[in-house]
C-alpha cells in the first residue's frame, strides 16, 4: 500500500509505502530509502514501533545528520580525508564530518528519492548516482530490495552495477528501540565478533584489528550495551555469499528480540550518544551492517571495489521475535 507523504521544497512528491506480514507492520519512504517505522508486537502481543522515524518528512528535511533509518550510501561510514586513490588516481569527496566524507557525502544516498517498484511482500527501490556524484567515480545504477518473509524479517537486499572503477559500501541506519517509546537504556547485545577496528580522534580506523577479549568490546556474550560506542566489529564469519547471523539485540522488559543476519564483514555499533532533539543521546541502538570504515584507503581491510563487469550484492535480514 503506498500514499504521498509530503512534498520536497523544489516541489517533489514523496510517497510511503506500508509492508505487513506475520504480525509486523514497516513502512518505507521513497525519500532517503527511510525505514519509518517497524511495529512489531512483544511478549504479551502488544505492538509498538521498535525504530526512530518522524511523523512527517518535515522532520526527516530539519533533521538530517542522524541518518534515521536512511539508506546510506554510496560509501557507509567515514573515508578519511574525504579521499581515496583507485588505480592510480585519487579522487577527492564532499568533506561533511571535519576532515572526513560520512555516508556518502553532503547529499548522499540517504537525501535522494528514490524509484519505488512493487514486488512480491516488500518493494524494490532504485536510483542512478551519476559519474562524480559526492566526488565518487562511474555511474552506478543501484537498488535496494525490502521485503519481509513469512517470519516477518524485514530483509534487505543490495545490488550495484558500475561503468567505471568504484567503491561502494551500503547500509540501513535504523535506531533500535525495542520497548517502543523511550531509550534503549536496559538492552543487552550479543555480537560473533572476535575483532575490532580501534580508531583515532576523527573515528577513523588505525588499520590495527584488536582482540576485544578482556574489553568493553566483548559482546561475544551478551551483556548490557551502555554509552560510548561507534566502532567497526569485524565479524567473525568475513564475506558470505548468504546472510550469517551475527547479532542479537534483546529487551528485558518487552521480551523483543531484534536479530541481524549479513553477508556483510563488519558492523557498526553507534549507540547514539550525540542525537539531538526530540529523541536525546542513547535514544535507540544502530547497527549498520557494511565494509570497514575508510577500506578504499586500507588495503588490509576487506575490498569495497566494483569494477565494471561485476555485481555488488549485499543482503542483511532483522529478524523480530520475544522470549
Amino acid at each position: 500500500m503506498s500514499e504521498r507523504f509530503g512534498t520536497l521544497p523544489d516541489g517533489t512528491p514523496v510517497h510511503r509505502w506500508t509492508l505487513e506480514r506475520a504480525g509486523v507492520r514497516v513502512r518505507v519512504l521513497s525519500y532517503g530509502g527511510i525505514v519509518q517505522s517497524a511495529e512489531v508486537p512483544d511478549r504479551d502481543g502488544r505492538c509498538a514501533d521498535v525504530v526512530l522515524g518522524f511523523a512527517g518528512l518535515d522532520g526527516y528535511l530539519a533533521h538530517p545528520e542522524p541518518y534515521l533509518g536512511a539508506l546510506v550510501g554510496r560509501y557507509a561510514n567515514r573515508i578519511a580525508g574525504g579521499r581515496f586513490t583507485l588505480d592510480g588516481r585519487t579522487y577527492p569527496l564532499a568533506r561533511n564530518n571535519g576532515p572526513n566524507c560520512l555516508h556518502g557525502g553532503e547529499r548522499g544516498f540517504d537525501k535522494r528519492v528514490w524509484d519505488v517498484t512493487p514486488v512480491e511482500h516488500g518493494v524494490r527501490l532504485s536510483r542512478v548516482s551519476p559519474d562524480g556524484e559526492e566526488g565518487f567515480p562511474g555511474r552506478l545504477e543501484v537498488s535496494a530490495t525490502y521485503t519481509l518473509d513469512a517470519t516477518g524479517a524485514l530483509r534487505i537486499a543490495y545490488e550495484a552495477v558500475t561503468d567505471a572503477p568504484t567503491v561502494v559500501s551500503l547500509t540501513n541506519h535504523s535506531y533500535f528501540r525495542l520497548d517502543g517509546p523511550g531509550t534503549a537504556g536496559g538492552h543487552r547485545l550479543r555480537l560473533a565478533a572476535s575483532r575490532y577496528t580501534p580508531v583515532d580522534a576523527d573515528l577513523i580506523p588505525t588499520g590495527a584489528l584488536e582482540d576485544v577479549t578482556g574489553t568493553r568490546f566483548d559482546f561475544r556474550r551478551a551483556r548490557p550495551v551502555r554509552a560510548g560506542y561507534d566502532h567497526n566489529f569485524a565479524l567473525d564469519k568475513g564475506v558470505t555469499d548468504t546472510p550469517v547471523e551475527v547479532a542479537e539485540l534483546f529487551a528485558p522488559a518487552s521480551g523483543r528480540v531484534l536479530t541481524v543476519a549479513t553477508t556483510e564483514p563488519g558492523l557498526q555499533l553507534y549507540t547514539a550518544d550525540h542525537l539531538g532533539e526530540p529523541f536525546g543521546p542513547g535514544a535507540g541502538v544502530a547497527l549498520e551492517t557494511q565494509r570497514f570504515p575508510d577500506s578504499p584507503n586500507r588495503p588490509e581491510f576487506p575490498s569495497a571495489v566494483l569494477r565494471p563487469g561485476e555485481l555488488f550484492r549485499s543482503t542483511t535480514v532483522y529478524g523480530f521475535g520475544t522470549r
